[in-house]
């Protein structure tokens, strides 16, 4: 059974998240601005269809995918890549490898209490991030 990441999220806490950034070879100037922002992230799922945003005050990231479909993403607003993509259900994480450039590339999303995980994954770095629901 798939869990409900239905809702508004806001950022709370994030580790590690200028290391990640350098991994994606994100410039200087970006990276301290990017570090600096509160994270609201917006999730609508139906059933294993998803469509999520990510917003701050500097860019806005979004992303629709069908859980078990690979498909075509480009990372507009990160760090302008293409790469391959596949989101799967691992327990009750929801699972993203990306395939391009960047090796171990991807990220975790799973609820844990009354929190949002993310775990950001590009090579030998990982970003942690914790999100509470609005509402």
């Amino acid at each position: 059974m798939a869990v409900d990441l239905n809702g508004k999220w806001i950022m709370e806490k994030s580790e590690n998240f200028e290391d990640y950034l350098k991994k994606l070879d994100i410039d200087f100037a970006t990276r301290k601005i990017a570090i600096s922002l509160s994270q609201t992230k917006v999730i609508v799922q139906d059933g294993d269809k998803f469509d999520i945003k990510t917003l701050s005050t500097f860019r806005n990231y979004e992303r629709s995918f069908t859980v078990g479909v690979d498909f075509d993403e480009y990372t507009k607003g990160l760090d302008n890549r293409n790469v391959k993509s596949l989101v799967t259900w691992e327990g009750n994480k929801l699972v993203c490898t990306q395939k391009g450039d960047k090796a171990n590339r991807g990220w975790k999303h799973w609820i844990q209490g009354d929190n949002l995980h993310l775990e950001l994954l590009c090579e030998d770095v990982a970003c942690y991030q914790v999100f509470k629901k609005k509402e």
